[in-house]
């Protein structure tokens, strides 16, 4: 079912925090706002690179918040799986380093990769949420700040090391 109107009122302001927040900040490319075809979410993405975006997802109904780093380049989705490997850290440790680093204490934060409709490859992070209306609490807002910053922490040095 597509979002209620006060669910994409909510959807947006969220968003438009997070994007204006990291306008100054340039290790972000410009925000892309994109909205699945069915409508319950909605998303930011900020490049990353060379076929490569941060992307923030808000899905009021389940109610969620997502940040993930994601590509539509298999090579590239491939060689960051083999840098965690060659970490010696599961996925989770890895992007946990990352959350930590960025002033979030999360032990063990579910990482979920997969590939979505056959095109996007992910490394997503879930923030479950009580309510919808989290979704105007500072609290979920600063949180979703630190889960960016800790998947930039995480993933932006693979992604240099792809660019040289």
């Amino acid at each position: 079912m597509p979002l209620s109107e006060h669910d994409s009122e909510r959807a947006d302001a969220f968003l438009t925090y997070i994007e204006d927040t990291n306008a100054a900040d340039e290790r972000y490319g410009m925000p892309q706002r994109h909205q699945r075809d069915d409508g319950t979410t909605v998303a930011t993405w900020f490049e990353a690179g060379p076929s490569c975006w941060f992307e923030v997802v808000v899905r009021p109904q389940v109610p969620q918040v997502r940040v993930a780093f994601l590509t539509d380049d298999r090579e590239t989705s491939e060689e960051l799986e083999q840098i965690i490997e060659d970490s010696e850290h599961t996925m989770e440790e890895f992007v946990g380093a990352g959350l930590q680093e960025a002033g979030l204490r999360w032990s063990d934060p579910p990482v979920e990769h997969y590939c979505d409709d056959g095109k996007y490859f992910y490394f997503a992070t879930a923030l479950d949420l009580e309510d919808p209306g989290d979704l105007d609490e500072d609290a979920t807002r600063n949180k979703t700040l630190r889960m960016l910053e800790g998947y930039l922490i995480a993933f932006g040095p693979a992604i240099l090391i792809d660019e040289e």
